[in-house]
């Protein structure tokens, strides 16, 4: 008989609705049983099974709640997941992991003297586009790599009502934070630890009180590695721009996951994460004798892959899907690009 994963979700806004409640409720061997909303029952709208308790401390004490899932704004990332971990529970946090690399080490540390799991959720490490990128660069289709290109531009020119929390300085907020977190991780994955970091960042809206523009470049013997985000991006470029010694990969579109989620849809459903042809990337190569240009088509993405990290972790001691100590790289080159950026030169992370 398979093994019940007991799971308390800590808010119900966009991340707790779209990248984790569908999850727990449609993955065999988890049960979503509790959610913490301090002021309303939204979650029971979709979940009516779930219990909904107003903090943290009333979730902690259900002692048959074995993972809690932190989803609460950037900066209570570190207080609830210390809190959670104090308690004995497995910890899924959102990234960004927390504010400093300071934070991050203790939290490791308290993780590993409590004999509990601490997961921090970079999702996208299950993007479609990504992983096809993963493939391209595995199969050695562009020859030794030599130039890689990251961008997740948004148009945004207004500041948000109603995201009070990620307009404002406190705590780990911007694009840096939001849409950087994911980047750098991708980056590190690929290419490991970077010699140094030099960030460019900007505040170009009306209004605005954050980072809303960076553009990073991580600093390896090859390839040149840049990174770039902004939200002031009205004509969408190419998402990956990829070239090598024998040919170049460009990939347009974002992954579909997270729109269909945000439209409703369950993640178990058929065909889940597969984009239409016209996303496909371009591929123009040296293939051998033959020079070949054409698509290559997306492989799918499945954030579900995630969660089936997660509970073989928790079920088989199997290694997690995503190690803390690899979160706490991430903050490292964040806080070196904003050291770059301050001081105006190339900062080891």
């Amino acid at each position: 008989m398979q093994q019940t994963i007991t799971v308390g979700l800590v808010a119900y806004g966009m991340s707790g609705q779209v990248f984790h409640a569908p999850f727990l409720h449609t993955l065999p061997g988890f049960q979503l049983k509790t959610v913490v909303e301090r002021h309303a029952e939204k979650s029971k709208e979709r979940y009516p099974y779930v219990n909904v308790v107003r903090s943290l401390d009333e979730l902690l004490a259900d002692d048959s709640i074995e993972l809690v899932v932190v989803t609460t704004p950037n900066h209570l990332h570190y207080a609830d997941t210390k809190k959670a971990l104090e308690a004995g529970k497995h910890v899924v946090v959102e990234k960004p992991f927390v504010e400093n690399t300071t934070q991050a080490e203790e939290l490791i540390a308290l993780a590993k003297r409590q004999n509990r799991h601490l997961i921090v959720y970079q999702n996208r490490r299950w993007d479609s586009d990504f992983q096809t990128v993963k493939k391209v660069l595995a199969q050695g289709m562009l020859g030794d790599l030599v130039h890689f290109e990251s961008h997740y531009d948004r148009y945004v020119n207004y500041i948000r009502p109603g995201n009070t929390w990620k307009e404002d300085t406190q705590g780990a907020t911007g694009v840096l934070y939001d849409l950087g977190a994911h980047l750098i991780d991708q980056a590190l994955q690929l290419f490991g630890a970077p010699k140094a970091v030099t960030g460019d960042l900007r505040v170009e809206r009306e209004g605005s009180r954050i980072i809303d523009n960076f553009h990073l470049t991580l600093h390896y013997d090859r390839p040149r590695v840049l990174i770039q985000s902004n939200m002031l991006v009205r004509e969408l470029g190419p998402r990956f721009i990829l070239h090598g010694v024998n040919g170049s990969f460009l990939k347009w579109g974002l992954d579909p996951q997270e729109a269909a989620l945000k439209a409703g849809r369950w993640p178990n459903e058929a065909g889940w994460g597969t984009e239409p042809e016209n996303l496909w990337g371009k591929l123009n190569t040296q293939w051998g004798d033959l020079h070949t240009i054409g698509r290559i088509e997306t492989v799918p993405g499945d954030y579900n892959q995630f969660y089936h990290g997660v509970y073989a972790a928790l079920t088989e001691d199997a290694p997690v899907p995503v190690k803390p100590e690899e979160a706490l790289l991430t903050q490292k080159v964040i806080e070196a690009a904003i050291r770059s950026a301050e001081e105006g030169r190339q900062v080891a992370p």
